[in-house]
């Protein structure tokens, strides 16, 4: 049977470069691209980014129980083929979902054992930052992407696995170190040496383990907030 790995984070932690520095590192794993209703962005082209469908199409295959989750985000569709998932287990292959926290508890609800991963920025100033910085938004956006992130943040605890983004090369190793330790766990194979020192690495992101890493990031997200951020 097929693992499934759930990624989410805020829009500009860093999540879509991790997933691909992570396909470079790991095989034998599918990656689910999503379907979205909205238009595509500056260089993005249908079948790589996303599969860009309109909303009657969309609401067709919602209809048609195509989706393994969907949600509706900023007045936009998004969701998961189900095909994604048989085609990873008719191959023997893992699947990787890049997803947000509606998705994720949808497929958690569906998929217990779904290893799920949360990709945190080191703090609100730097994924402000970044929003910013990549210039794909306005000034409005971006204030409503900070406003999301913050309410996204507090699902944190929800997840197995936390990465700070705040190194790419670590944040790599760290996701690819969670991948395969959650292999070897589930394969039931004696561990050699290196494997060993592989799921001791993966450990030290599990949930309870970053509790007091994580604390000041969403104290840093909450403050903006109180302050009547909306």
């Amino acid at each position: 049977m097929s693992l499934v790995y759930i990624i989410s984070a805020p829009s500009g932690s860093g999540k879509s470069t991790l997933v691909n520095e992570l396909r470079k590192l790991v095989r034998d794993l599918v990656f689910s691209i999503s379907y979205t209703t909205r238009p595509p962005r500056g260089s993005e082209q249908n079948g790589r980014e996303y599969f860009f469908i309109s909303r009657p199409e969309f609401e067709a295959m919602i209809r048609s129980g195509d989706f393994l989750e969907y949600a509706e985000v900023f007045g936009n569709y998004y969701g998961t083929a189900r095909s994604f998932l048989v085609e990873a287990e008719r191959k023997g292959y893992d699947l990787l979902l890049d997803i947000d926290v509606q998705g994720a508890e949808q497929i958690k609800r569906k998929i217990p054992e779904a290893v799920s991963i949360f990709i945190l920025p080191p703090d609100r100033k730097t994924l402000e930052w970044r929003l910013k910085n990549r210039s794909l938004d306005g000034e409005d956006v971006i204030r409503r992407r900070l406003a999301t992130a913050s309410r996204e943040i507090e699902n944190y605890p929800k997840y197995d696995y936390i990465l700070v983004n705040d190194r790419l090369e670590e944040s790599t190793e760290a996701l690819r170190a969670i991948v395969l330790s959650e292999r070897l766990r589930h394969s039931g194979a004696k561990l050699s040496e290196d494997e060993i020192k592989l799921s001791e690495m993966a450990g030290r992101f599990r949930l309870d383990k970053v509790q007091e890493r994580v604390r000041p990031i969403v104290a840093s997200f909450a403050k903006p907030m109180a302050q009547g951020e909306h």
